[in-house]
């Protein structure tokens, strides 16, 4: 008698980093941050990674990780002439590109720029950060057939931005049903397209309601608490009347209320302040525009991979969140 032979089934598919993120609602970045014991990670979002990891019994794979980084894509981050680096913004944007890349197997470097604001090397791909009116990378970089991702927006190319607009005119709006019509805009680099857009987003609001903006309200607090600090103060001792301060950032909103309490102006009882970032410490107390930074550079990332392989140009705008806190209230 034949022995019968032994069924076989179909081997399980081994798990995969991205299987990792859909299990635990969250980027593949995320989840090399949290296998690489990096921070930027919140503790509840790393104990979900860390239940989804055992719950797929997923193990990286060393020998194709080794591989990948062999001759790896490199992938350079060009920064626009300008735009500051050392802010806590750019730091938790950095910490989340470098992680997104990672995840993908590319290399990351960071490219210097000449006097004229192009890149002085060119890599694989590359992401554009500070986007501004006539940004000479973008034409630099289709004439060399480079593939970039703008982080800003633009006609005929790939980008990602967060709804600015939609963020300012959400932060005036909370403003205006609390019943201030004196609103100060707060502002940075206004050659900058993300402050130039909440701005427009803040004037839009101002019209539907049928207020006329006022310029004097407009005041620039040079992307910094201590601009914003400067730039409020100022504004006060020279007798500027206003309820409420639309800062464009969570660091100038700091600065305002800063300047507001050493004048001995409660906030919010006499004064309403709203920041935009919602960062991580700086901005936890704050009324602000929560932009998802990690979203950001995860959609950054996928849209170079695109350009990468040939595909069509897209672009997309990643939605804005008012939340309110404990920085603003109804005008007295």
């Amino acid at each position: 008698m034949m022995a019968r032979p032994l069924s076989s089934s179909p081997q399980k598919p081994r798990p995969t980093i991205q299987d990792v993120a859909k299990e635990a609602g969250v980027s593949t970045g995320t989840v090399s941050r949290v296998l690489n014991n990096r921070a930027g990670v919140k503790a509840q979002t790393r104990a979900r990674v860390q239940a989804a990891i055992i719950h797929l019994n997923y193990q990286p794979d060393l020998a194709a990780r080794e591989l990948s980084f062999r001759q790896p894509t490199r992938i350079g981050l060009s920064i626009a002439a300008g735009s500051r680096r050392l802010t806590p913004f750019f730091t938790l944007f950095l910490e989340y590109l470098m992680g997104e890349l990672q995840a993908e197997g590319f290399r990351f470097e960071e490219v210097q720029s000449d006097s004229q604001g192009l890149p002085t090397e060119l890599t694989d791909g590359m992401v554009l950060f500070g986007a501004h009116d006539d940004d000479p990378r973008i034409h630099y970089l289709q004439e060399h057939n480079i593939p970039f991702v703008l982080v800003g927006h633009g006609e005929g190319i790939r980008w990602v931005v967060p709804d600015d607009y939609d963020g300012g005119r959400q932060a005036v709006e909370h403003l205006l049903r609390l019943g201030h019509r004196d609103i100060v805009h707060l502002s940075g680099l206004m050659n900058n397209q993300a402050f130039q857009d909440r701005y427009q987003g803040h004037l839009a609001a101002l019209n539907n309601a049928g207020i006329k903006p006022h310029p004097e309200l407009l005041l620039d607090g040079d992307f910094s608490s201590l601009g914003g600090y400067r730039a409020v103060r100022k504004a006060l001792e020279d007798g500027l009347n206003f309820s409420a301060v639309f800062a464009a950032s969570d660091e100038m909103a700091i600065g305002a209320i800063a300047a507001l309490e050493d004048l001995g102006l409660r906030v919010p009882l006499d004064i309403s302040v709203v920041g935009f970032d919602d960062l991580p410490e700086i901005g936890e107390t704050l009324t602000t525009i929560r932009q998802d930074i990690e979203q950001i550079t995860a959609v950054a990332v996928d849209l170079l991979k695109e350009g990468l392989s040939g595909k069509p140009i897209r672009h997309e705008t990643v939605p804005v969140q008012l939340i309110v806190r404990g920085t603003t209230a109804k005008r007295r």
